[in-house]
């Protein structure tokens, strides 16, 4: 195996991946500092001659690969050490999040526009992944794919034409990311898709979502926020990196309890990377108490990200929400602390005032505007949840109590000391 990857940004070539002893080494070429058009892969890795050390390297580039059971199982389907971050770029990662695709050396990037690059699914081939899915992640050594995406849940990178679903092939980039109901949880696909739903009928940014199924499955079509259709109407892709991926902080430590970023420094990131900053650290906090009145305790560094759009980021829209306090079986404790709380039900007023001061933020202004989503959430839900497909599905009615009840116990809270 080759231990050197060619790492390219759209159709750039920036640097060099090198594996020395087991350790990871990433360099910009010397070519690519030299443009007028020069940007940083990472917050993380900014612009410089000097090669970055493991320390700094592993972060960024473990950041764009599957975790968990997932990487397992792509690591046996090659054969190679679960731990070896750098063979499974080299195996799966021709189409990752952002814009960055590895290559080995010499190789040249396919050719855009390839009539072949996307192979159309009928029914019976999608039923037939849907059930591969679980058993080959990413569809792991298919002939063609080179696929990843960062997370320890179930989904595929396809190209969705608003008809038929396909797989994106000969470095083609996908449209959309399909995500399968989660074996272990119950009506996921309604769950996320309805809490994505109300994010945008709230009037934030978040992913688009459609429901679909074929047969007996269904699944949730997310619309990838970092591809764009550009005026020859072909999908280009853009940059974006995870808050972990930024903060230099590795996949294993997402969780604030094991390492991972706080809500200060996901406001400190954001406070540093984009201008004018104030938009996005206000869209940020309407994040944060979402996830906290939907019950998402699942609201880690990883699903937070920037976008470059242009040199400078933005906050990227809102992904991956899902009501996990519907399940008893999860944890009641969340992904990042409020205050000094990692459980809701414990969050008092005084604990949105130490979030809101360590975040930077006003304390009178983050509790006015923590009141105002708590009297307007409950109706949103109620709203949103009148519309098909969401109308008479159990798992709706009992996300919509849920948003009541952490309304009202939150308005409760604040009002007491006022």
């Amino acid at each position: 195996m080759a231990h050197k990857l060619e790492v390219w940004l759209f159709s750039d070539l920036v640097g060099m991946l090198s594996l020395d002893n087991g350790r990871l080494c990433f360099q910009y070429h010397s070519d690519w500092l030299g443009q007028a058009h020069a940007t940083a892969l990472s917050s993380s890795l900014p612009l410089q001659t000097e090669a970055f050390d493991d320390i700094a390297t592993r972060p960024f580039f473990a950041g764009l690969l599957p975790e968990g059971q997932m990487r397992k199982l792509i690591a046996q389907q090659f054969k190679v050490s679960g731990q070896n971050d750098f063979a499974l770029l080299d195996k799966i990662g021709g189409e990752c999040a952002g814009a960055v695709t590895f290559l080995e050396p010499g190789q040249s990037l396919p050719a855009v526009g390839n009539k072949h690059a996307v192979q159309w699914l009928n029914d019976d081939e999608l039923v037939h992944i849907l059930k591969e899915l679980p058993r080959r992640p990413m569809l792991a050594g298919q002939d063609g794919l080179r696929l990843s995406l960062a997370g320890a849940q179930d989904k595929l990178p396809v190209v969705f034409d608003g008809v038929r679903i396909g797989l994106p092939r000969a470095g083609a980039p996908s449209s959309h990311i399909l995500k399968p109901a989660i074996a272990a949880v119950s009506d996921s696909v309604v769950n996320e898709a309805f809490c994505m739903s109300l994010a945008g009928l709230m009037g934030f940014q978040s992913a688009a979502v459609h429901i679909h199924s074929v047969g007996e499955h269904s699944f949730l079509l997310v619309e990838r926020y970092d591809r764009i259709v550009d005026y020859h109407a072909q999908l280009q892709r853009l940059h974006q990196e995870d808050f972990c991926q930024a903060l230099s902080v590795i996949p294993e430590l997402k969780y604030q309890n094991e390492g991972g970023p706080d809500l200060a420094q996901c406001f400190d990131l954001v406070r540093r990377t984009t201008k004018p900053n104030v938009i996005h650290v206000l869209r940020l906090l309407d994040g944060v108490i979402f996830n906290a009145l939907i019950g998402n305790h699942d609201a880690h560094g990883k699903n937070f990200s920037l976008l470059y759009r242009d040199k400078t980021p933005v906050l990227a829209p809102f992904y991956d929400l899902l009501s996990t306090a519907v399940y008893p079986e999860l944890t009641p404790k969340m992904a990042m602390k409020i205050g000094s709380k990692y459980k809701f039900s414990e969050v008092q007023s005084r604990h949105w005032a130490q979030f809101a001061a360590s975040a930077g933020l006003s304390v009178a202004q983050t509790k006015k505007r923590v009141l105002e989503l708590c009297k307007r959430l409950p109706m949103a839900a109620r709203a949103l949840q009148t519309s098909t497909p969401y109308v008479d599905q159990p798992i709706v009615e009992q996300i919509a109590i849920l948003i009541e009840q952490r309304a009202a116990l939150t308005i409760r809270r604040l009002t007491a000391d006022e």
